[in-house]
């Protein structure tokens, strides 16, 4: 729309800005809208083909991605510790372990939630924070992620399976319970840093669950070889083909996660809100 202007010195300037203006709003109206129509017909493409969503695909190939790039950078600490004639140390396991949840969690975290864990995705979906629909394809990409990076590992550092595979370093009863403690510590943490929206990834909240992983390693670590992670146990142990007391690795951090999450919704319940010196009141009363 162009007005009439009364007769300034600069006013053929103004009209012709003014013009402009709501020509590049028009093209620029005009180039979302094509977008937008591009991008669901490659939506109704790769649904009517793939039977399944983009986004969730994509969602899917993040996590896959996520888990590959942990278990392989644990390969390949493993990997240069045992070419330098070094014993792995807990210190080198529990440090590598932290800083590649940070990455993951910066990198693929505003795209599935960086679960990497089927113990994760399964203690969300319990409290009703993530889709049982979604939970088989999320389970199928961590543990496939793992053994790829497991059998990549093996291919390129020649690192045998056997020599990443999780094991009780002391009875099985303790590698139970420590895997479950440690697997609570986390959750407890990451539902309480997401608000169980695994997906809203504030600026220190990678930071935070990747001391958390590392804390959570040096603890169990002596006792369990720090795995809390089906996908990170499961991986080596089909590549290794090797299953002894796998079930500690897989029950243990399930059940951790699911009270770690459950234990969090308990203690911060909705509607209510506690200050100093004072006893909880929920929104009701204090209408």
């Amino acid at each position: 729309m162009i007005m009439k202007l009364p007769s300034y010195e600069n006013g053929l300037s103004v009209e012709f800005q003014v013009d402009a203006s709501t020509s590049e709003q028009s093209t620029y109206d005009q180039e979302t809208t094509s977008s937008n129509v591009e991008m669901l017909e490659r939506r109704n493409v790769c649904n009517s083909i793939l039977g399944i969503d983009p986004i969730f695909l994509r969602m899917v190939l993040a996590e896959a991605l996520g888990t590959f790039l942990l278990m392989f950078c644990i390969c390949g600490m493993m990997a240069s510790m045992e070419i330098m004639g070094v014993q792995v140390g807990l210190m080198e396991y529990a440090t590598t372990a932290a800083l590649t949840v940070v990455v993951v969690v910066f990198s693929i975290g505003p795209i599935s939630g960086a679960h990497i864990n089927p113990a994760v995705t399964l203690a969300f979906a319990a409290v009703g924070h993530f889709p049982w629909s979604k939970v088989p394809l999320y389970v199928v990409a961590q543990v496939g992620g793992s053994i790829v990076a497991t059998y990549t590992g093996k291919m390129v550092y020649g690192l045998k399976a056997e020599f990443v595979t999780t094991k009780p370093l002391h009875s099985c009863t303790s590698a139970f319970f420590v895997e479950l403690l440690a697997t609570f510590i986390v959750l407890f943490l990451s539902a309480s840093l997401t608000n169980y929206d695994p997906q809203s990834t504030g600026p220190l909240s990678g930071f935070l669950v990747g001391v958390a992983i590392g804390l959570a390693v040096l603890i169990s670590g002596p006792v369990s070889g720090g795995s809390m992670n089906p996908a990170r146990s499961l991986g080596p142990a089909i590549v290794a083909w090797k299953f002894n007391n796998l079930w500690i690795y897989v029950i243990a951090p399930i059940i951790g996660a699911v009270a770690g999450v459950v234990f969090y919704r308990f203690l911060r319940i909705q509607g209510w809100s506690c200050k100093p010196n004072s006893t909880p009141t929920t929104t009701h009363q204090q209408i």
